[in-house]
């Protein structure tokens, strides 16, 4: 089962567009997007704010549809939101009447998986999110990492195929932040999957991708592809990281001037 879901994973963009209407008029958002990613890879979309991240997010979790183009999951057309898909918001999601057990089991429980099957997959991923002891706690008395915790187990526990994750750290403070990116990396790594990471920040982008695809202002577009082959964990103060922190800096810069 597990060899079957690492080669079906998979998200294909093909000229992929997104065009609001409003009353003044259309508001082009995204434009021709096109990229794949590859098995079990850390993709990162990195761009200015208010460039389309969260729009390309949302199209390819099935929240929004296209205006143009295609988007492809397992080579199927994304038309609605699915379970193989799992989304993790910035602004943390979690239901204020459920403790942490009744929050990453919800998935499970509305598929209606059997209580002592999907206790065991929720316990399974809570503890390796580091929440074990937290189980009956509500989200009023966990602190904001201990939430997106709860949040990154949730997902999992759904058994996606690609993991989609929009600026999940964006509203920590600086140091959680970093301790939130550790953690991502650990989980990732004892938990392969694919997963499409949205950020604002170069340094959270370069510690986690394996591949950055640069985007330029609104309308988002593919400025340029980086490979990130730098060993893990990253040294953030290291020559190569710097002088990589460098280049994408001034082709993001460049790409706000253009």
């Amino acid at each position: 089962m597990e060899q079957e879901r690492k080669m079906k994973a998979g998200i294909e963009c093909i000229n992929a567009g997104k065009v609001f209407v409003t009353p003044e008029g259309e508001h082009e958002v995204v434009r021709n997007l096109s990229f794949a990613t590859k098995e079990n890879e850390f993709l990162v979309l990195f761009g200015p704010g208010q460039c389309g991240k969260t729009t390309i997010i949302n199209m390819i979790a099935g929240f929004e549809d296209v205006t143009s183009g295609r988007i492809l999951a397992d080579g199927k057309k994304v038309e609605k939101p699915e379970p193989s898909r799992g989304v993790v918001f910035q602004n943390i999601a979690l239901f204020p009447w459920m403790t942490t057990m009744g929050n990453v089991e919800y998935g499970l429980k509305i598929r209606g998986v059997k209580k002592e099957q999907r206790r065991a997959e929720a316990q399974k991923y809570i503890d390796l999110v580091g929440l074990s002891g937290f189980e009956n706690s509500f989200p009023v008395q966990l602190s904001g990492g201990m939430k997106q915790r709860v949040g990154i187990a949730r997902a999992y526990c759904n058994e996606p195929e690609v993991m989609l994750m929009d600026e999940p750290f964006g509203a920590l403070d600086a140091q959680t932040r970093y301790l939130m990116q550790e953690e991502l990396q650990r989980i990732w790594s004892a938990e392969k999957r694919t997963v499409i990471f949205v950020t604002n920040n170069i340094e959270e982008a370069l510690y986690l991708a394996d591949r950055i695809i640069v985007l330029t202002n609104c309308p988002a577009t593919i400025k340029k592809e980086y490979v990130i082959d730098l060993p893990r964990p990253r040294n953030l103060v290291s020559e190569e990281f710097l002088a990589l922190r460098r280049e994408i800096t001034g082709i993001l810069d460049s790409s706000q001037e253009d």
